[in-house]
């Protein structure tokens, strides 16, 4: 057991018990005494720091947490050329060690839950469990539109879905995924689309990044539009989580609705390859789509960090629609924990009895927390993420004061992976 004494909690003082994993109580501050004699239990004073549910980052690729800044200054479909051929020599020591100093960064910066696509899923799996971080993740389809390679890729479809019983019995998320509609054939995006829903698992793609591929796939497909070409395939629906999802019609938003897709914004990978910046949020949120948020991964967005993605979402928003009202503080926090832990089917991302243990203690005495202001305008807009102090996921400590076990030996390790591979 956990008990975080005289900790801010939902804007209040309050005394925090952890056990087996959820948030057992949350009680009034000095009334934990009962709690410290019921047996071992490690108690935690937090005074001067606040409570904060764990984030939750909807789209990554842990992998590349080890090509930061490879293709800087390309437009989007020229780097991603680039990156398709290093991604051609990859092995699972690179993406093994890449996925650990990927949780050193979303641990640092307070995510306890990612949602991963990327290959070699064991490796990640491995690591992201050694890290305590909490992931959701699944073999990712693509075969360019190469009908032995479609074949190919049923094949390893098959064999990992009956080979992820330690994913799924680790507490983690099984699901599949395809890249996009540009590198998946068409009877491969049916085929693992009926895949995934036959078997209860989620769908992780990317889709409507970039202006080239609406057009593209106008082009193509008689004038449907992406979200339109999935809609006739029969893709959309809840168990759909679409990274992206930033050139949309009107009609492809009451689409997304009506089928129940789950839509991850990227801002800083968005704006950083220059495929765009006006995300639709005003008119998704209207119509009653559940809106998460995203880094993207390192070789594009560069961090991982969910509070400085937080800040950049809010600022275009409102600089675009000329409106400082736009995306709240508290539709911001939202998108970037309950949103996503909906999105996975977990009861988390809020601090509640009952809901599971991931929790920042965020230490509120430095210059960034002086303003008399609402907190979470002093957390997102003012400080910076190394204001976390601590990180608890499901119920553990992954990191205190700052400290993360191993982090030395695994950057030392990465630095080889590094020589070796790019």
């Amino acid at each position: 057991m956990i008990l975080l004494r005289n900790i801010q909690v939902n804007g209040l003082p309050g005394d925090v018990l952890i056990d087996k994993g959820v948030i057992a109580d949350i009680a009034p501050v000095g009334s934990s005494l009962g709690w410290e004699l019921a047996g071992d239990i490690e108690i935690m004073d937090c005074s001067g720091k606040v409570a904060v549910p764990g984030f939750v980052n909807m789209h990554t690729h842990a992998g590349m947490a080890l090509m930061k800044g490879i293709g800087e200054d390309m437009v989007f479909h020229d780097w991603l050329g680039k990156i398709w051929a290093i991604e051609d020599k990859l092995d699972a020591d690179f993406v093994y060690w890449s996925t650990k100093v990927a949780c050193i960064e979303m641990i640092r910066t307070g995510t306890t839950t990612f949602n991963d696509q990327y290959w070699f899923f064991p490796a990640t799996h491995k690591a992201a469990c050694e890290m305590g971080v909490r992931h959701a993740l699944g073999y990712d389809v693509i075969d360019k539109g190469d009908p032995e390679e479609t074949e190919r890729e049923k094949e390893q479809c098959l064999r990992w879905y009956e080979m992820a019983d330690g994913v799924r019995n680790s507490g983690s998320i099984y699901q599949m995924a395809f890249h996009a509609i540009y590198s998946v054939s068409e009877p491969m995006i049916r085929w693992v689309s009926e895949f995934a829903r036959e078997r209860g698992l989620n769908l992780h793609i990317h889709l409507s990044e970039t202006r080239k591929e609406v057009e593209d796939c106008k082009a193509a497909h008689g004038g449907l539009t992406p979200v339109e070409y999935l809609e006739e395939l029969g893709v959309l629906g809840p168990n759909l989580l679409a990274a992206h999802t930033l050139w949309l019609s009107e009609h492809d938003i009451e689409l997304l609705a009506a089928r129940g897709v789950h839509c991850i914004h990227n801002i800083n990978s968005n704006a950083k390859l220059s495929s765009g910046y006006k995300f639709l949020y005003n008119e998704m949120r209207d119509a009653g789509i559940n809106i998460c948020l995203g880094t993207d991964g390192c070789a594009s967005s560069n961090n991982l960090d969910i509070l400085e993605a937080m800040k950049t979402a809010a600022l275009f928003q409102k600089a675009w629609r000329m409106d400082p009202k736009a995306l709240p503080l508290d539709e911001l926090l939202a998108m970037a924990t309950v949103n996503g832990a909906k999105a996975l089917g977990l009861n988390a991302g809020k601090l509640e009895k009952g809901a599971v243990a991931d929790i920042s203690i965020v230490d509120t005495e430095n210059s960034f927390f002086l303003s008399p202001a609402p907190f979470l305008a002093n957390f997102i807009y003012s400080a910076h993420s190394d204001c976390i102090d601590s990180v608890i996921c499901g119920g553990r400590f992954v990191m205190r004061h700052r400290e993360i076990e191993g982090e030395k030996e695994i950057l030392e390790e990465a630095r080889k992976q590094i020589t070796r591979i790019l």
